[in-house]
């Protein structure tokens, strides 16, 4: 099967494009520059030389593919960004359903789209709230949902860990190395149920062999609470992990403090059923203990 990809070189696009070439796709992967074009003909992908602005490049790739994946995250919320997003994902979708055969495109989301309330109901088919951190995806989520030719598969993910990546975890060891504390907010006791990246590239190569239509949690089964994971941060990076008031937290890191302070009571029960998935056991606490961040720590000490 022929797969185009955006965010090819990215955290999760870069492990995709592996799972999808070990799984014997041809995968061709936009690329922005001419260091990401060499880096995906490394990793065995075609380059389309273009970026997300680039609405006609996207429409055309799609358009050609028989299935199409958009990784490309970018959680900056400006108001050129949700414009750009917001065209690339019409016109991936418009080159998808030109045919009208069904081409299956998958959404990369998050479970942020449930907002803030630990009351909210997060399971697939809940009304979502007005307010979240990231109302970009929702409207892009839409965009997806309402294409016509496709088979639309929405995927929610949690907090993506493992090879050292992710910037939550990376931007936290950051900080304790710079600030020489490690922190959390309050009593840092809620929790978030993570995915490992490997976990979820798996998810998306099971889903492009047989699409299901529909939108999709995606978390493992380790939950850690925010304190563990400053308590963790803070013993790989030499410094004590210290509790910050929210207010403290708000004024310098505003509307994310009140992420960080959210409990995920997503499941996944809808995509392991639907797909025959099964993430593997790990642990986010584990890996930056034990796994691939000490070795970015130590490469940044």
């Amino acid at each position: 099967m022929k797969i185009f990809i955006t965010g090819g070189t990215g955290y999760l696009g870069s492990v995709l494009v592996e799972h999808l070439t070990e799984a014997g796709h041809e995968v061709a992967a936009l690329a922005r520059s001419t260091a990401s074009a060499q880096r995906l003909t490394e990793a065995g992908a075609t380059p389309v030389l273009g970026s997300l602005a680039d609405t006609a490049i996207l429409t055309r790739a799609a358009g050609e593919a028989d299935a199409v994946i958009h990784a490309a995250v970018d959680y900056s919320m400006s108001e050129e960004s949700t414009r750009t997003e917001l065209a690339a994902v019409t016109a991936l979708v418009a080159g998808a359903g030109s045919a009208g055969t069904g081409k299956p495109v998958i959404y990369t989301s998050t479970g942020l789209v449930y907002g803030f309330d630990a009351g909210q109901d997060s399971s697939e088919d809940a009304v979502l709230p007005e307010a979240s951190a990231q109302p970009v995806k929702v409207a892009a989520e839409r965009i997806v949902l309402d294409a016509a030719g496709t088979t639309s598969i929405v995927v929610r993910a949690g907090l993506i860990f493992g090879r050292g990546g992710t910037g939550l975890v990376t931007g936290l060891m950051e900080s304790a190395a710079t600030n020489g504390v490690a922190t959390y907010i309050d009593e840092g006791s809620n929790s978030w149920l993570p995915v490992h990246v490997d976990d979820l590239a798996d998810l998306y190569v099971r889903a492009i062999s047989a699409p299901v239509a529909g939108i999709f949690n995606a978390v493992g089964d380790i939950r850690f609470s925010f304190r563990d994971l400053a308590e963790a941060i803070g013993d790989l990076t030499g410094t004590p992990a210290v509790s910050v008031p929210f207010a403290a937290a708000e004024q310098a890191l505003g509307p994310a403090a009140r992420v960080l302070t959210t409990t995920s009571g997503l499941v996944s029960t809808k995509a392991r059923e639907t797909f025959g998935w099964t993430p593997s056991n790990r642990s986010l606490i584990d890996d930056v203990r034990h796994g691939s961040y000490v070795a970015l720590a130590s490469a940044h000490a």
